[in-house]
């Protein structure tokens, strides 16, 4: 897997230029947000700039594609507002104004007819995509909501604090079904496996946990990371689970034992951002050591290390297919990997 489109979107110097996410379509585009306050739409095939998402009035930090559909485009931003777009054209369709601090975080339901936002205000709320009203306020956490994920039907969404907590949530009701308590430390992000009967957290507390999603009962608390730790993913079978940390590794653990299957290590710098290809046969890493690496899931061998970045990466992804992944970098510079 080599380089084929490398990306700078800014001048040296510039930090309102920097890059702040990054997020890539089923095979035909990839999304930027950057400080400059915009969010850019780029051709995966020709690394040519599409369109550029104007209006926010602070910094564009979360975005998001409604895949596996690619024709709409959610901005979270330090302005407190979200804003959804049209792929194709560069339209904004509505804007979602009510957070009262900036929004960190933000998905879409399966469905794509709801986007989910997170703020720095404590809650998360949920959208209609087709009218651009608030369905619900999801008021409970005592501090921000950095991370709000879908189960696979959409009938509940998870929302991870830095309150400690994870809190499951009824998506047609707004109600509050279960709080997760027993980390000790902020969470980082909180998963529902593919038949969501799991739900996976991970927290600053150098712990991962697995819970009863229909109960709200710890299962397991998974342990041998000796700092934070910061990603957590799901292989698309939803039996193993690997997670990323601070102390440079990773772990791949099998669900139905919870025991450790392969330790991933290899990176001289945290891991901030880990995920499985489609496929369930790689797993990709981004780490502040300027590389991200490719593993094999069983081995725990690395197969590939992808260099080029000279600031750590923020950012990693596979596409659909498994077969072109994305890095965004702090050097302000997106790379296409084929």
């Amino acid at each position: 897997m080599w380089p084929s489109t490398s990306l700078d979107r800014g001048r040296p110097g510039r930090a309102t230029d920097q890059l702040s996410c990054v997020s890539l379509r089923v095979c035909v585009s990839f999304i930027t947000g950057s400080y400059d306050r915009t969010c850019k739409v780029w051709s995966s095939q020709s690394g040519e700039e599409l369109h550029t998402l104007e209006g926010h009035k602070n910094v564009v930090y979360a975005i998001g594609f409604n895949n596996p559909y690619g024709d709409k485009i959610a901005t979270g931003s330090f302005d407190k507002t979200c804003r959804l777009w049209s792929t194709e054209t560069g339209k904004c369709f509505h804007t979602f104004r009510g957070h009262t601090a900036e929004i960190v975080c933000l998905t879409f339901n399966p469905a794509s007819t709801l986007v989910a936002t997170g703020s720095m205000d404590t809650t998360a709320r949920l959208w209609g995509v087709e009218d651009g009203e608030e369905k619900a306020t999801l008021a409970g956490h005592s501090a921000e909501v950095i991370c709000a994920n879908f189960s696979t039907s959409g009938d509940r969404i998870s929302t991870g604090s830095f309150d400690h907590t994870v809190s499951v949530w009824d998506t047609a009701t707004g109600k509050r079904l279960h709080t997760l308590i027993g980390h000790r430390a902020e969470i980082s992000n909180a998963l529902f496996n593919y038949d969501s009967s799991l739900l996976a957290t991970a927290s600053m507390d150098q712990t991962c946990k697995l819970w009863d999603s229909r109960t709200g009962r710890n299962i397991e608390t998974l342990r041998g990371h000796e700092d934070e730790v910061l990603d957590i993913a799901f292989d698309s079978t939803g039996q193993h689970l690997v997670s990323a940390s601070a102390d440079g590794s990773g772990r791949v653990y099998n669900i139905i034992t919870r025991n450790c299957l392969a330790k991933l290590k290899g990176h001289e710098g945290e891991i901030s951002k880990v995920s499985f290809n489609s496929q369930g046969t790689r797993i990709l890493t981004g780490s502040s050591d300027r590389t991200a690496k490719l593993w094999d899931p069983v081995t725990g061998m690395c197969v590939q290390t992808l260099e080029g970045h000279t600031d750590e990466i923020f950012s990693c992804a596979f596409n659909y297919e498994g077969d072109t992944i994305i890095t965004g970098s702090k050097d302000n510079t997106c790379r296409l990997w084929r």
